[in-house]
């Protein structure tokens, strides 16, 4: 047990800094340290022999009890946010709904960048459907994510009347109940663009709020930010399930 926790903790120091180096948008990426910082003291304390000692037998079975509903839980809402990454849309939708992500000063972020790709290609195949670019403008970001989103897809030409810009949302959830006030949440029929690790939490947020007829496009994510992604995605589901948005 002492060589598999340190182990572990060597893997997630390890992740820790690749993530650091490869650039994220959050500073979400430092649960990876606190982790391994974790899985060191817990191996130390197995070594030791602190929890043997000290700990009596009954909250050692309900430290174990939790650890085991955590790990099936975790599971669970990792199985239903992996169904998002096979979900293509559906063609000749009324609306598009590009979900915003950061805004660098020389252009979308990566994250960003594979959602508004996603979208121009549907855009190109489908010249009837419209788009809305949803997002506002955050503290470290020099234009509002609407606003670089639409720059983005005028600028590879999709005519600028088919694109709206809503920019006062800072969340998914805002994103989707602004972006509503453009559309008939009843009678169009609307496709979300996201990334494939974010797809399950916004259509089940989009049918929360009314959407009515709503399918998902997911964009690829960045493979080595996949990690990292999917376990802020869990907390994600977990918060929102919590206060009811799910």
């Amino acid at each position: 047990m002492y060589l598999i926790l340190m182990l572990l903790g060597c893997i997630c120091l390890f992740y820790f800094i690749v993530v650091a180096v490869a650039g994220h948008g959050t500073s979400f990426y430092f649960i990876w340290l606190f982790l391994a910082l974790c899985s060191f003291l817990s191996a130390l304390s197995v070594r030791t022999g602190i929890i043997t000692k000290y700990l009596p037998m009954w909250l050692k079975r309900l430290f174990l009890i939790l650890v085991g509903i955590g790990a099936v839980l975790f599971v669970v809402v990792e199985g239903m946010i992996f169904t998002g990454y096979v979900q293509r849309g559906e063609s000749d939708c009324d609306y598009l709904i590009v979900l915003g992500a950061q805004m660098k000063p020389d252009g979308p972020s990566r994250v960003l960048q594979y959602r508004l790709d996603a979208a121009y290609d549907y855009l190109v195949e489908n010249p009837d459907t419209k788009v809305i670019v949803s997002g506002g403008q955050g503290s470290d970001e020099m234009i509002s994510e609407a606003q670089g989103m639409y720059d983005y897809l005028a600028g590879r030409g999709i005519e600028k009347e088919r694109i709206i810009r809503e920019d006062r949302s800072v969340n998914t959830v805002q994103n989707l109940k602004y972006s509503a006030e453009f559309l008939d949440r009843e009678q169009d029929s609307v496709c979300i663009v996201s990334n494939n690790f974010h797809m399950f939490r916004a259509r089940r947020l989009a049918e929360k709020l009314g959407y009515q007829k709503v399918c998902g496009l997911a964009a690829k994510g960045d493979p080595v930010l996949m990690a990292n992604n999917m376990l802020r995605e869990f907390f994600g589901v977990m918060k929102d399930f919590t206060y009811g948005n799910l």
